[in-house]
């Protein structure tokens, strides 16, 4: 399966109305295609397709839920400095997992429900107006499921969702470089059921006990734990596709990927049929250290935007902070989003599973401090042993990254405050 959301989050409508986050691929970055569904599902997912193309609903928020903390201390100002409209793609649709971004909407925000864009004041750590529109664009149903590469290089969106290992297998055909780091542990996982597999304290319990493993085909993490032993090609089963089905009809026999942020919630409180607890480890545990959602552009902007970034890094660091720290006011933004244009691209989300996922991020540390304490920053040893890692790996997935990378080529930390940590 071809089809990748940044080493992320697909979705696959199910005939009870849920929509399952499960955790994607670090595929291939070819041209995408649309998750496998049910007959019922693709007949509603056109439909829905349809509405949002003719039906421009660019509607303001309530003031209920408009958000925006009380403006105090000075003001930072972006004008002048950045775009009048700060454009993130981020890798798919609203939910905890893009809180910080959704930190940065002020009071008076709007929705163009037919592009899946929320537009507001960008605001600063203080709830001050910058000066700047923040526009937060959705990905994946609403841009075709393709990659967040492929989008900012077709597209005109500034800022993008790159993780680490993205960034890596494009350097030569679609370059970024990533201004911080959004989260500090990509949330992609393995999981099992521990009733199933008492004994199973990680993924390579898996591997020793040849559990078959469910997972999207060509994800390249998962082509370097078969290369390194870790697992085995003959227990690596690349034809997940999002429906939680399969792991509830088996009754847990089988591992399965996801995110640790959504799936342990969904599956033990959401999906029919299992309502029971699961295990699971990180992805970036076993070695394959991706800095996931991280705010990246194109490296031209690098010096176009200096002052721009000079000002904007330190404000999204801030809401990274603030964000996981009291998330109440932007989690209503989110829902908000969801609410207006969520069915319309196939995609639930609720209450229960957006605290999960804040509570999940901040404990398991997948937004967390960088190298001395800083928020966002990238650790350059870390990033070299990823590409050191990958190359070989995209090289043969037929997509070979720039000759000699570096990580100074894919990620940058000269624009973050040191000062400003959780």
């Amino acid at each position: 399966m071809k089809t990748r959301r940044s080493g992320s989050l697909l979705a696959v409508t199910m005939a009870t109305g849920l929509v399952l986050a499960a955790c994607g691929s670090d595929s291939k970055d070819n041209a995408a295609t649309t998750p496998a569904t049910s007959p019922a599902t693709t007949a509603s997912t056109t439909a829905a397709s349809t509405t949002a193309s003719t039906t421009a609903a660019s509607t303001p928020a309530s003031s209920a839920s408009s958000g925006g903390s009380t403006p105090s201390g000075s003001a930072v100002s972006l004008k002048g400095k950045c775009p009048d409209l700060v454009s993130i793609q981020t890798d798919w649709m609203p939910e905890g997992e893009h809180g910080f971004v959704y930190q940065l909407v002020g009071p008076g925000y709007t929705i163009d429900a037919s592009k899946a864009y929320v537009t507001g004041p960008l605001i600063d750590q203080n709830g001050n107006d910058t000066g700047v529109k923040v526009q937060i664009r959705s990905g994946g149903a609403a841009q075709n499921f393709d990659s967040v590469s492929t989008i900012m290089y077709n597209g005109d969106s500034f800022l993008g969702y790159i993780y680490t290992d993205e960034g890596i297998q494009n350097s030569a055909s679609k370059p970024t470089v990533a201004i911080e780091s959004g989260f500090n542990k990509n949330p992609q996982m393995i999981m099992w059921d521990p009733a199933t597999y008492p004994d199973v304290t990680g993924i390579k319990d898996l591997g020793t006990k040849k559990v078959k493993i469910r997972y999207f085909n060509g994800a390249a993490y998962m082509d370097f734990f078969t290369s390194t032993g870790i697992l085995s090609t003959d227990q690596v089963d690349g034809s997940y596709n999002g429906d939680p089905s399969l792991f509830v009809a088996d009754e847990g026999k089988a591992a399965q990927q996801g995110f640790g942020s959504a799936e342990p919630y969904l599956y033990q409180n959401v999906i029919p049929g299992w309502g029971k607890p699961v295990k699971y480890q990180y992805i970036n545990d076993l070695g394959w250290e991706n800095y996931a959602e991280s705010i990246a552009t194109k490296p031209e902007n690098i010096t176009k935007y200096a002052d721009c970034f000079k000002a904007l890094v330190p404000i999204i660091q801030h809401a990274s902070v603030d964000y996981v720290n009291d998330p109440a006011r932007t989690n209503a933004i989110i829902l908000d989003a969801v609410a207006k244009f969520g069915q319309d691209f196939g995609w639930s989300y609720d209450k229960g599973t957006v605290d999960y996922a804040v509570k999940t991020i901040k404990a398991d540390g997948l937004v967390a401090n960088g190298p001395d304490g800083v928020m966002g920053k990238f650790d350059m040893a870390r990033v070299a042993d990823l590409i050191t890692k990958a190359t070989p790996v995209y090289t043969a997935q037929d997509s070979p990254p720039k000759k000699d990378l570096k990580p100074e080529d894919i990620v940058t930390n000269q624009f973050l405050d040191p000062s400003i940590g959780l």
